[in-house]
C-alpha cells in the first residue's frame, strides 16, 4: 500500500540560507558550509564556480578563491528554520519538522481548503516568501521520501504514481553513500531497479536500515504501519516558579525532560520515532512543534532537538520581524507523537536491558554537575602511528569523533576521570580485521594498555654495558641486554624493532623522528621505548 498524500516544504541550500539569516553572510555570494572538512552545502553562486557537495575545503577554494567559507552548525539551521515553520502553520496545521530545511503535513486537508494541491502548494510557497523572505519549493507524492524528491524537482505527482515517478531516479537519492555504493557494484543503479528486489531478500542483506531504504524506492511510507497514537502516560511536563527566559537555563531543563521521556518509553519497550513539544509562556501563549526522525530517537537525540526548538523559541531568527515569545516559558511538555516496539529495549532476564548504563550515564552527569564538563572523559580510538596519538579523550556526552580518521570504535569503551598528571589508560587496539586505514609506520599489534602522560627517560645497555645507539640505516650498534629507568634496573628477556617514524618532517617546530622497539624484561614486565636523538624513552607499558 502507498503512503499518504504528502506535501513537503523544501527550502533550497537551507544551511547557507540559515547563514545569511543568522550571521549576516550573504548568500548571493559563493559560500558553502563544511562539515569535518567537506562540503555539505553551497550557495547558487559557487555552484556557477563547480564547487559540489562532497568536496573536499581545499579542492572548493581551488575551483573558487572567492569562497566563503561557514562551519556546519546544526543549531544554527534550527533555530532559522523555526519562522519558516511557523509561517507554514499560518495556512496549514499539523506541520511535521523533517529536518532544518524541510517540514511535511498531510496535503489532503490544504488541498480541500484551497482547492488542489497545486493550489494549496502555491499558496504556502507565497506565505513563506511573505512571511520570511526565504524562497522555498513544494512537492507532493505517496509518502514523505517521495514527496521529498517532487520537492526538489518542484512536482505534484498524481496520486497512485509515485512509484512510477521513482522508478527513474538514480539510487544515490537514498542519501546512504555505503549502500548506493554496493547497490551499484551490484548492478542497481535506479530506484525502479532496487525496489524490483524481493524485500525479504533485502532485508536478509542488507538489514533494517537496507529495508527502511526499499521501502522507500517502492513508493511506500517510510513510517512501518506499527506506528500509533501513544497513551497519555508517556507524556513528561516539567512546571517551573521562574519563567525560563534563556536558552541555556531552557535547555538544561528540557535536558531532564528529555532523560525523563525515554526513560518512560524504556520501562514500556518503546521508542520515539516522533516528537512533540509543546510551551506554554508567562502570560499563557501556546506554542507546538512536531519533530519527526528516520531512525528511533535516543535520549541525547531528543534532548538535542529539545534544545533546537527552544533555541528556535527564544531567539527567534526570523528576517524583519523577532518571534520570540511575549514572556517566558513556565511549563515545557514533550509527547511521544509516535512510537514503535522496539525489541532491542525489551526487559533482560537479569533486568532492564541497558539499566547499568543508564544509572552510569546519570552517575558520570551528576559527576559532571559538581565538578564541570571537563572532568570525565571517555576515550575515542582513532588513527595514527603513535599510541598516544590513537586515543583522544572527549568529555563525557560529547560527540565521540576521532581526531584522525579509523574505523569504528571498539565496543568495550571505557570512562576516565582525568586529573592533571595521571597516567591515562588506552582500550585494546582491534584485530586486523577491523580493517583500520593504513597508517605507514604504525605499531604493530597488540597495542600497549597504559600510555604515559610524559615518557619516561631510561637507558638501554648492550652486553658490554655500552648505550644501544640506531644508526642512519637502522642497524643497532648491540643486542639490548639491559633497561635501567628510574631506580630500576631489568634484564631484557626479548625485544622487537626498530620501527622508525620521521613525522612532520617539513614543519621544523612540529616534526617528530624516532625508533621505536618493544621491549620485554625478565620479570614478565613489557615495554614500548623509542630513541630520539641519542636519548631513549618509555612511552607506553604493556600488560
Amino acid at each position: 500500500m502507498s503512503g499518504p498524500r504528502t506535501l513537503l516544504v523544501w527550502c533550497p541550500d537551507w544551511p547557507v540560507v540559515a547563514a545569511e539569516i543568522v550571521d549576516g553572510i550573504s548568500a548571493a555570494g559563493p559560500v558553502v558550509v563544511v562539515r569535518g572538512n567537506r562540503v555539505v552545502a553551497c550557495s547558487e553562486a559557487a555552484r556557477a564556480e563547480g564547487v559540489r557537495r562532497g568536496l573536499r575545503r581545499r579542492e572548493a577554494q581551488g575551483r573558487c578563491p572567492q569562497l566563503v567559507v561557514v562551519e556546519h552548525d546544526p543549531g544554527r539551521d534550527a533555530r532559522a528554520f523555526e519562522p519558516v515553520v511557523a509561517a507554514v502553520e499560518e495556512v496549514a496545521v499539523g506541520v511535521e519538522v523533517v529536518r532544518p530545511g524541510a517540514c511535511a503535513l498531510a496535503a489532503r486537508g490544504p488541498a480541500r481548503y484551497f482547492g488542489g494541491e497545486e493550489q494549496a502548494a502555491e499558496r504556502i510557497v507565497e506565505q513563506v516568501a511573505q512571511a520570511c523572505a526565504v524562497e522555498s519549493q513544494v512537492g507532493v507524492a505517496d509518502g514523505v521520501f517521495a514527496a521529498g524528491l517532487a520537492a526538489r524537482a518542484g512536482r505534484i505527482v498524481a496520486a497512485g504514481r509515485t512509484r512510477e515517478f521513482l522508478a527513474g531516479v538514480t539510487i544515490d537519492a537514498l542519501e546512504r553513500p555505503e549502500l548506493a555504493d554496493l547497490l551499484r557494484r551490484l548492478g542497481v543503479a535506479t530506484l525502479g531497479d532496487f525496489a524490483a528486489l524481493p524485500a525479504a531478500d533485502v532485508l536478509s542483506r542488507f538489514g533494517f536500515d537496507g529495508a527502511l531504504a526499499h521501502r522507500w524506492a517502492a513508493g511506500l511510507d517510510h513510517r512501518p504501519l506499527a506506528v500509533r497514537e501513544p497513551p497519555p502516560d508517556l507524556d513528561v511536563t516539567g512546571i517551573y516558579e521562574e519563567p525560563l527566559e534563556r536558552v541555556d537555563v531552557a535547555a538544561f531543563a528540557g535536558r531532564a525532560l528529555a532523560e525523563r521521556l525515554h526513560e518512560r518509553l524504556a520501562a514500556h519497550g518503546l521508542a520515539c520515532t516522533r516528537l512533540g513539544i509543546e510551551a506554554v509562556t508567562a502570560d499563557g501563549q501556546e506554542l507546538h512543534r512536531v519533530w519527526r526522525h528516520d531512525g528511533l530517537l535516543t535520549a541525547a537525540a531528543i534532548a538535542e532537538r529539545v534544545r533546537w526548538q527552544l533555541d528556535g523559541w527564544l531567539t527567534g531568527a526570523r528576517r524583519g520581524a523577532p518571534t520570540r515569545p511575549t514572556a517566558g516559558l513556565v511549563r515545557l511538555r514533550l509527547v511521544p507523537d509516535g512510537v514503535l516496539v522496539h525489541l532491542g529495549l525489551q526487559p533482560g532476564l537479569w533486568g532492564d536491558a541497558g539499566a547499568e548504563q543508564e544509572r552510569a550515564h546519570r552517575a558520570l552527569s551528576r559527576v559532571q554537575g559538581l565538578l564541570g564538563p571537563e572532568s570525565v572523559f571517555t576515550a575515542v580510538a582513532g588513527g595514527g602511528r603513535s599510541a598516544d596519538d590513537q586515543v583522544r579523550l572527549v568529555p563525557w556526552g560529547d560527540e565521540r569523533e576521532p581526531a584522525r580518521p579509523a574505523a569504528p570504535a571498539p565496543a568495550h569503551d571505557f570512562v576516565a576521570v582525568a586529573l592533571p598528571g595521571q597516567e591515562v589508560p588506552v582500550p585494546k587496539k582491534p584485530t586486523v580485521s577491523d580493517k583500520r586505514p593504513p597508517w605507514p609506520g604504525r605499531l604493530p599489534t597488540p597495542a600497549p594498555a597504559l600510555v604515559l602522560p610524559l615518557p619516561a627517560a631510561a637507558v638501554v645497555l648492550d652486553e658490554t654495558g655500552t648505550p644501544v645507539a640506531v644508526s642512519a640505516r637502522l642497524e643497532l650498534s648491540g643486542d639490548p641486554a639491559v633497561l635501567a629507568f628510574g631506580d630500576e634496573c631489568a634484564e631484557i628477556a626479548g625485544w622487537a624493532g626498530p620501527w622508525p617514524v620521521d613525522e612532520r618532517w617539513w614543519a621544523p617546530a612540529e616534526s617528530r623522528r624516532r625508533a621505536r622497539f618493544q621491549v620485554a624484561v625478565t620479570d614478565g614486565r613489557a615495554f614500548l621505548l623509542s630513541l630520539a636523538a641519542g636519548q631513549w624513552a618509555i612511552e607506553a607499558i604493556y600488560d
